[in-house]
């Protein structure tokens, strides 16, 4: 008789941490019960040795430093630093394309993979938008693997240094778990 009641003394303890646990990952979660990451990193990328213009489109009126011809497609592997200094320590890397997609050579087309390996993250997250060369924007997460399995949410991507040849972009994420996934994370 005994060793029924103590299979059920241990489910309760068991139930009793799943509780426990329950009510400690929803720290991080936000008022709509999705879990919440938000973090900075740095884009180091230099033309000609992580970013290549593949196809050269066709020229427009005006061309500057900060245009590019109509068309144009450029692919780029970049590392991804927790500082602007590019000697700093790597913690990922951002595979893309882009396709200047207006004619004044300021808007592009882009899709992105971005692989990370953070102190409790690893895996990667994919984004696909519009982007502006010189002005703020969001560019909206589509989905992830790893620990950013159906993560939603957007990076904000700006120009931080332009000293032709390299440039460094500061990217700032803001990521966000549904509800039914959220429950999932120990962090």
């Amino acid at each position: 008789m005994a060793q029924p009641l103590r299979h059920y003394g241990v489910a309760i303890f068991l139930l009793a941490l799943s509780f426990k646990s329950t009510s400690t990952s929803t720290a991080t979660h936000d008022g709509h019960g999705r879990k919440s990451l938000h973090f900075t990193l740095y884009q180091q990328e230099t033309i000609n040795k992580t970013l290549y213009l593949i196809v050269k489109g066709v020229t427009g009126p005006d061309t500057s430093p900060t245009t590019s011809p109509f068309g144009s497609l450029f692919v780029n592997q970049d590392l991804l630093t927790i500082s602007p200094n590019s000697s700093s320590k790597v913690v990922g890397v951002a595979e893309g394309v882009s396709i200047t997609s207006s004619l004044d050579g300021l808007i592009n087309v882009v899709t992105e993979k971005i692989t990370l390996e953070l102190k409790h993250y690893k895996g990667s997250i994919s984004m696909l938008g519009t982007a502006h060369n010189i002005e703020v924007f969001d560019l909206p997460v589509v989905g992830g693997t790893g620990d950013f399995m159906f993560v939603q949410g957007y990076i904000k991507p700006s120009l931080l240094t332009f000293d032709s040849p390299d440039i460094v972009y500061r990217l700032e994420f803001h990521l966000y778990w549904p509800p039914y996934v959220a429950d999932h994370f120990s962090y």
